[in-house]
């Protein structure tokens, strides 16, 4: 089975990605999902896009990928954090 690759996107890529990245890495771990992490800015998402599979943002997309992506808000609020889980493992199940 193909590694797959999710970006965990923020204004920064510092602060809020890594409490984001932190929980997809673990979602990912006890799901069995094959999947690498990557954390880094909104900025270099279109750059990266090229080779991942999924994009993970704490912010609000300023543009339209070529992959899918999900707005993780949730993950810092602590609202809706079970829907967000669902979507990133209903991706790699698909």
């Amino acid at each position: 089975m193909k590694k797959g690759k999710i970006l965990v996107a923020c204004g920064a890529g510092i602060a809020t990605s890594t409490v984001v990245c932190n929980r997809v890495e673990n979602l990912v771990r006890d799901n069995n999902i094959n999947a690498e992490i990557v954390q880094c800015k909104i900025a270099e998402v279109a750059t990266l896009q090229g080779d991942a599979d999924l994009i993970v943002s704490t912010t609000i997309l300023p543009k339209q990928y070529d992959i899918p992506a999900i707005v993780a808000t949730g993950y810092i609020s602590g609202i809706g954090m079970e829907q967000i889980d669902q979507q990133i493992i209903n991706h790699f199940n698909k």
